[in-house]
């Protein structure tokens, strides 16, 4: 079963190297804004040539993954540091580890 489980980690891993980006920005502990994310994947496969805006082509993929891990509940998405819905996500937001929803509406 063990083998099995190591299997499946390393497949994901190998498919959707974002979601590793995002897990490592938002484990260091405080809230992560997407583009800072996309500027790390973008200096991490820069080539000598690469204009310094290459990190835009990562942005919308970093969004969508970081849409995708919130509605699975392995990370919150912040606005004006309270976490918001996934599908409601528009503007400036960060990424962050699960937080609590402390709104009373």
């Amino acid at each position: 079963m063990r083998a099995m489980t190591q299997d499946i980690e390393t497949t994901e891993k190998e498919e959707d190297p974002i979601i590793l980006y995002i897990m490592r920005a938002v484990e260091r502990g405080s809230a992560v804004a997407p583009r800072d994310i996309a500027i790390e994947i973008a200096d991490d496969r820069a080539k000598e040539n690469s204009p310094k805006d290459a990190w835009r082509k990562y942005l919308l993929a970093v969004k969508q993954q970081a849409k995708h891990l919130a509605r699975e509940g392995r990370i919150s998405i912040l606005r004006r540091g309270k976490p918001i819905d996934p599908n409601k996500m528009k503007g400036l937001i960060k990424l962050s580890l699960p937080v609590a929803d402390n709104s009373e509406e």
